[in-house]
């Protein structure tokens, strides 16, 4: 018997059931309801400068928090048009709906420890990309990052980290090694050779993001979050 394929309709519609159900318990939301309650970002400059500016909001201290109430909850619940795509850590210091003054339904979050971009990771983005049309993709690696020193501890003593976790050390020793020996901080070495490395990975990678940057619907860029003020720059 020949192998069935799952659409990426059917994954939409499975999806959508699952929001009908949420509807019933509280509020009826139509599909209207579920367009986003913000203007519009119809290009991958206005995400970032979205994003860039939600980030000022925050580091100042002047955050609107939108998109965080029940009625948000309720109009998402028909679907969702997250305007942009990020590729972070699993630190829990780098929250990006919190970093970017962002709510529900704003960013398709992606994290996992050393923002690595795998196959699994890379076909959750793809989905994104090609059902939601998210127009900006943001690598957001951070400083001190705790992936990227176990990385350099295991290659300098020849040692192994402990069950799973040797699995992100092998996925970023390829891109730490080479700059370990460079001037200047080598965690902060690695944590910047890693956003580039991610930033062009998902291109390479991904027939659908390439084709999608080309015709410049999507942009795919790489942040550094710095822990100390909260501040996001772009680095790639």
């Amino acid at each position: 018997m020949a192998p069935s394929h799952l659409s990426r309709r059917s994954l939409l519609a499975a999806g959508g059931a699952a929001a009908v159900a949420l509807g019933a318990a509280g509020a009826s939301p139509s599909a209207a309801a579920a367009e986003p309650a913000d203007n519009p970002v119809d290009t991958p400059a206005e995400a970032l400068r979205r994003l860039l500016a939600g980030n000022r909001r925050f580091t100042s201290g002047h955050g609107r928090h939108p998109h965080q109430g029940l009625a948000d909850l309720h109009r998402l619940a028909a679907g969702q048009h997250p305007f942009a795509v990020t590729v972070g850590c699993a630190d829990s210091r780098v929250a990006p709906e919190v970093l970017f003054d962002q709510g529900l339904g704003d960013l398709f979050d992606n994290r996992v420890a050393g923002n690595i971009v795998d196959d699994l990771l890379l076909g959750s983005v793809e989905f994104a990309v090609e059902e939601f049309g998210s127009l900006l993709i943001v690598v957001l690696g951070h400083e001190r990052c705790g992936a990227i020193t176990a990385t350099i501890d295991a290659i300098r003593t020849g040692g192994e980290a402990p069950g799973h976790i040797g699995t992100i050390v092998d996925g970023l020793r390829p891109v730490v090694e080479p700059v370990l020996n460079q001037p200047g901080d080598p965690v902060e070495n690695g944590v910047r050779a890693n956003i580039a490395a991610q930033v062009q990975a998902l291109s390479a990678r991904s027939t659908i993001i390439a084709e999608k940057v080309h015709q410049g619907a999507l942009r795919v860029v790489g942040a550094r979050y710095d822990l100390d003020n909260g501040r996001v720059s772009l680095v790639a």
